[in-house]
């Protein structure tokens, strides 16, 4: 299920589910949202701190159902990342939710939500940028220009060069996915992800190469890999190696893998921790095409 799109005038409102953000870290996404013609809701809790969280559990989720709960708000923006969603998501309530669907939007530690949404809720969520990317000094222009399209229900088809690990073929399914490590954090988990019959999108940050092999290792074990419909990998930004070299690249790890596979594979797709975010509907079918020449990436939300 796709909640509705958002028009000029809606509510939408920034929640804290993970570490935490500071009002001059958030005032540019105030400010551009208000821009774009949103009325932003902004909870005092937004600002808690607990060490890195922002706030205790209790209090992020707290702030977090109540935005669940307000039919006033239509779309929430994670602020940012990091780590915690994982400690709140079994205690939230999604039975208004689910009843009255929003756009839940971010990615890397969102990850979380969008895997326990679809697995629990089946509605759509949005893979995209955060408020703390909105600050001035890290914005991309075309990123938020996406955003703001995708919010709005209008979503561009994405194309992409070739890399040498792409593999043909045209397919559709049901786009799920999102960050790496977390996903393999979920895994056996109440908020482990159904592929089967999908298109699985990854991405990470800051891992070392062989800990992306273990990873991937443990997503095709647990059956994750072998029936997908299609696979898109985004950005594998600052890998690290060790002292003894693991041999090869995250993109050469993963395309290894799945290599006794025959769905098409799509690799440097602009979406993760890049400074070029491209929105993802997680929920939504999507055609997949993979050529030599291109690999291109069609909602078909009609």
């Amino acid at each position: 299920m796709l909640p509705p799109f958002l028009q000029p005038g809606d509510t939408v409102a920034i929640a804290a589910t993970a570490r935490k953000v500071s009002p001059e870290e958030m005032q540019p996404a105030i400010d551009l949202l208000q821009s774009w013609g949103f009325s932003v809701v902004v909870q005092p809790e937004l600002y808690s701190i607990q060490n890195q969280f922002a706030g205790s559990d209790a209090n992020r989720t707290a702030s977090f159902q109540r935005l669940l709960d307000d039919r006033t708000i239509k779309a929430i923006f994670c602020a940012r990342g990091g780590y915690g969603t994982v400690r709140m998501v079994d205690a939230l309530n999604w039975e208004t939710f689910t009843q009255h669907p929003k756009w839940i939007i971010g990615y890397s530690d969102i990850t979380v939500l969008h895997s326990h949404i679809a697995k629990h809720c089946g509605i759509a969520t949005l893979h995209a940028p955060m408020p703390i990317n909105m600050q001035t000094h890290l914005q991309h222009a075309e990123s938020l220009q996406l955003l703001r399209d995708a919010v709005l229900g209008n979503l561009p088809l994405n194309e992409t060069a070739p890399t040498a690990f792409n593999r043909v073929g045209l397919v559709r399914g049901k786009l799920v996915g999102g960050n790496l490590s977390v996903l393999y954090s979920l895994l056996g988990s109440a908020s482990d992800m159904d592929t089967e019959g999908c298109i699985l999108f990854v991405e990470d940050l800051d891992e070392y190469l062989y800990h992306i092999d273990r990873m991937v290792v443990n997503l095709k074990r647990n059956g994750k890999l072998s029936k997908l419909a299609g696979l898109i990998v985004g950005g594998m930004s600052d890998m690290k190696d060790n002292a003894v070299p693991f041999g090869k690249s995250a993109e050469a790890i993963i395309a290894e893998h799945v290599a006794a596979f025959s769905y098409p594979v799509a690799m440097g797709f602009p979406a993760g921790h890049e400074a070029k975010n491209c929105p993802l509907v997680f929920g939504a079918t999507y055609q997949l095409e993979v050529t030599t020449k291109s690999a291109t990436l069609k909602p078909l939300l009609a």
